[in-house]
């Protein structure tokens, strides 16, 4: 039993344990003073027994999930189920007060994050999706600072997020919702809305297929948001690794290349450039951020509080997800309702948890890798 200064630890159930669950979150459970590892809910028969041994948990097929719910041996779940399976298992948790969070992005519509959010309301439980830089030290940092005006007036934002997706990887056979917009898109997609403090009004998008996958895999997506500010991103599962911003401003540029990934070994970095051309880097120390950002969501449990990124944080990029499929099918730019939120980045949400050696790709259990 972990010290936590007298509080009984949460307890996690994984469900679906695919190459994120075994790689990340599994690990950084274990490095968290809070919460501990007791279920595994898996629709491999073999993986779900192995892993189950490795870690000693109790072992669920989805079929089972219902009476795992109803036991009372759990506290709360982490839904990383391919993205449209996340409504299925995330609502009947929240529903019998069992707390979740949610892998990104939240859901495949609108309506399905909604229902997610309304679950949660109903059951009484916290929702949180699994946006782990909004628990990184650099990321937080790097939001404040602009928000204090180091580049001035943020003008306009460009990004690329791209590697190499294996097509046998379950993210090559689920259509857009598993293509490279949503599952990397994202991430550049949020650092734009984090970084303008701002919600996209217009998108468009424009797609093109190097392979024998039935979407595009390499993606050009424009945004505009309001007071004339516009973002740019590529997202491809077609290239080799790379991934960086540009934000400039009216007073300044910040660039990152390290600046979404996570791993023992990655610090998130940036660059701010003035109008002189004096430039400082700003190197956090890398962090286990899968473990930051379950010590938050448990802080936010224990407190009764509100977490961010909440459920309507999630949403809000699913409904530019959404909008970006439709402009990818008409080829048409689509507008978007203007939205004001009410919610921020702080640097109260920072957890800072050592980071520690993750398993290797041959040491996962039945998992095709998403790279070759």
């Amino acid at each position: 039993m972990k010290d936590t200064e007298g509080k009984r630890p949460i307890r996690w159930a994984v469900v679906g344990g695919g190459q994120i669950s075994q790689q990340a979150f599994m690990p950084a459970i274990g490095r968290t003073d809070s919460s501990e590892l007791v279920a595994l809910v898996s629709g491999d028969e073999d993986k779900r027994e192995r892993l189950a041994r490795q870690y000693g948990l109790a072992a669920y097929g989805y079929e089972r999930y219902p009476e795992l719910l109803a036991s009372g041996t759990i506290d709360a779940v982490y839904v990383a189920t391919p993205v449209f399976r996340h409504r299925e298992f995330a609502v009947p948790a929240l529903e019998a007060g069992v707390h979740a969070l949610v892998e990104k992005p939240f859901e495949v519509s609108v309506e399905a994050a909604q229902a997610i959010i309304d679950a949660a309301e109903r059951g009484g439980a916290k929702l949180m999706v699994a946006y782990r830089l909004h628990q990184e030290p650099g990321t937080v940092a790097l939001v404040e600072s602009v928000r204090a005006g180091a580049v001035g007036e943020p003008r306009f934002f460009s990004s690329v997020f791209a590697q190499t997706i294996d097509e046998r990887n379950h993210r090559s056979n689920n259509g857009f919702w598993g293509g490279p917009v949503a599952d990397m898109g994202t991430y550049p997609l949020n650092e734009a809305r984090m970084l303008f403090d701002a919600e996209p009004i217009e998108v468009s998008a424009r797609g093109v297929r190097t392979s024998d996958r039935d979407f595009p895999d390499t993606v050009a997506v424009s945004l505009v948001f309001p007071h004339e500010r516009v973002a740019q991103f590529t997202a491809s599962y077609s290239s080799a690794y790379t991934e960086s911003f540009t934000l400039a401003g009216s007073e300044g540029v910040i660039t990152s290349s390290s600046c979404y990934d996570w791993g023992g070994d990655v610090a998130i970095t940036w660059t701010t450039t003035d109008a002189e051309s004096n430039s400082v880097e700003h190197r956090h120390e890398p962090v286990d951020q899968f473990a930051g950002q379950v010590e938050y969501f448990v802080d936010c449990i224990r407190a009764g509080a509100e977490p961010e990124p909440s459920g309507a944080e999630g949403l809000c990029d699913v409904r530019v997800l959404a909008a970006i499929e439709k402009s990818l099918e008409t080829g048409e730019s689509v507008s978007l309702e203007p939205y004001e939120r009410s919610w921020h980045v702080s640097a109260e949400q920072v957890r800072s948890v050592p980071a520690g050696r993750d398993p290797g790709d041959d040491e996962m259990v039945s998992v095709i890798t998403q790279n070759p």
